[in-house]
């Protein structure tokens, strides 16, 4: 398999993930996202599945619609962020689509659950499936 390419594969769409626990994101432009499991699969057929880190995948990330963009949070390890180039709600979901560092990533979260399913698409042959569930995030006091 083509691992090497798996490790660097999960600094692109870094910004996909949900909770063990969702909650409803309805009317919310931020929150936070954690991977639950994750799973990696290359044109030769091979395939691996784990958690988050084990891909390279971030724990978690911030989500905030208003302002476009995705990105890593300290305790994934190291800063990651993304322009999301297309965010939309629509029949009860939110889509957030991008390009990056030459990945696509698709992530879908159900607003009523938190629920998330996101893909990492590359152009070396591999491509990262995550899944996890958000929370919406509420200020510091």
């Amino acid at each position: 398999m083509k691992r090497g390419a798996i490790a660097a594969f999960g600094l692109a769409g870094s910004a996909l993930f949900g909770a063990v626990r969702a909650d409803d994101l309805t009317g919310t432009d931020k929150f936070l996202c954690s991977a639950s499991t994750a799973a990696a699969c290359c044109d030769d057929g091979q395939c691996a599945s784990g958690s988050a880190s084990d891909l390279n995948v971030p724990q978690f990330i911030q989500v905030d619609l208003a302002a476009k963009s995705i990105s890593s949070t300290k305790a994934s390890g190291k800063f990651r962020s993304s322009v999301v180039q297309n965010a939309k709600r629509e029949n009860g979901q939110i889509l957030l689509q991008g390009m990056e560092n030459g990945r696509a990533y698709s992530i879908l979260i159900n607003e009523k659950s938190g629920d998330l399913s996101a893909a990492i698409a590359g152009s070396f042959g591999c491509g990262i499936t995550v899944f996890g569930a958000c929370t919406p995030l509420t200020a510091s006091k």
